[in-house]
């Protein structure tokens, strides 16, 4: 009897419901070459919704995505809600009620996809950021003193429990073993600086880094890793860190891996459900053009199929990518790709069922 698998689909705003057809139209292809089935339920949050009846995201739905495998979000944005309203609301509320506390960032340079960086190839630039999702400075802790005056204070603490710090190091450690590369794991930080804080978490890498002789560890401050991302890539094989260094990182990892066409993360509980997405924004301006890139959106179908285990069917959808990427893609910016989002999803899901 083939498994069944319980996917949530938050389609979202601007491009996110045409990402998302064609990332579900790739997972229809990849579920029939594989052998599994699934069953999908969709969730009309986002823009629209907060604009027409005021609300966000309920607890009930939040209740019934506990009980899900997975979640796919297309993206959250509308240009007609104030910003901060559903990234807290809707993003930040799943992360935090789901315990979604790791964010998996690949950062993966395809073949045929152009770098910024100068002479790197993809043997160059292939490595995964292992960022802490639900603590440091987005745990909302913090106020506002005297708001409006000349006198105005304003605090946003960095909370880090032994709790969520050692949890994320050794899904680090265990990413850093399954990806079997390198076997390196680099501790990102601010030592020098932040001293309470990243005092904990260095103390915990190397009590957690005991229990895994076979990966080599090291240390870089943040600045550092930014500086090398961009001179020497090939250095990482994964880098794990706090919430706030790990958001601007992760971005820094999709623009030279070729831009947001390409990038995808999830946002993990290993003991629980996981919510994967492309990195990109919504994109209005691109609404209904058939012009958005769809394949960061397909390789989170990828990523989720390799999180629940159906790894045949996470082969077939990456070397699918490759194919289209080489024989039908001039670029992966929006509008200049030199085919059309439904098109990219259709041959896709077409290079899939071909494979034998």
């Amino acid at each position: 009897m083939k498994k069944t698998y319980h996917i949530g689909v938050i389609p979202g705003d601007g491009t996110g419901p045409e990402v998302s057809a064609e990332a579900l139209k790739v997972l229809t292809a990849a579920a029939e070459k594989a052998g599994f089935e699934y069953e999908l339920i969709h969730y009309p949050f986002g823009g629209e919704r907060y604009l027409k009846c005021g609300e966000t995201l309920p607890d009930s739905a939040v209740s019934e995505m506990e009980r899900l495998n997975a979640i796919l979000l297309g993206a959250i944005g509308h240009p007609d809600v104030k910003p901060g309203i559903l990234e807290k609301e809707i993003l930040l509320k799943l992360r935090f009620s789901l315990d979604l506390y790791i964010n998996l960032r690949p950062v993966k340079l395809y073949p045929g996809v152009e770098t910024p960086l100068k002479n790197k190839e993809p043997r160059h630039i292939d490595f995964d950021v292992v960022r802490e999702n639900t603590e440091g400075l987005y745990a909302g802790a913090g106020g506002v003193l005297r708001k409006g005056t000349l006198h105005e204070v304003a605090i946003q603490e960095s909370i880090n429990t032994r709790k969520g710090v050692e949890r994320c190091l050794k899904y680090a450690f265990e990413r850093c073993r399954k990806r079997n590369g390198k076997k390196q794991l680099t501790l990102c930080g601010k030592t020098n600086v932040l001293t309470y804080a990243f005092d904990l978490w260095e103390r915990v890498f190397h009590e957690v880094g005991s229990g895994y002789p076979d990966i080599a560890t090291d240390y870089a401050h943040v600045d550092a890793v930014c500086m090398w991302m961009i001179k020497n890539p090939e250095r990482f094989d994964v880098i794990v860190t706090d919430n706030m260094f790990g958001d601007i990182i992760s971005d820094l990892g999709a623009m030279i891996q070729g831009g947001m066409g390409v990038a995808a993360g999830g946002n993990i509980n290993p003991e629980g459900t996981a919510m994967f997405e492309p990195i990109g924004g919504s994109a209005p301006k691109y609404t209904g053009k058939n012009m958005i890139n769809p394949l960061a959106a397909v390789i989170a179908v990828q990523m989720m199929l390799s999180h629940i285990g159906e790894e045949k069917g996470a082969f077939l959808i990456e070397t699918s990518v490759l194919k289209v990427i080489h024989h039908h893609m001039k670029s992966m910016e929006a509008g200049k790709m030199g085919i059309g989002t439904r098109e990219i999803g259709d041959r896709v899901a077409s290079f899939i069922r071909e494979d034998v």
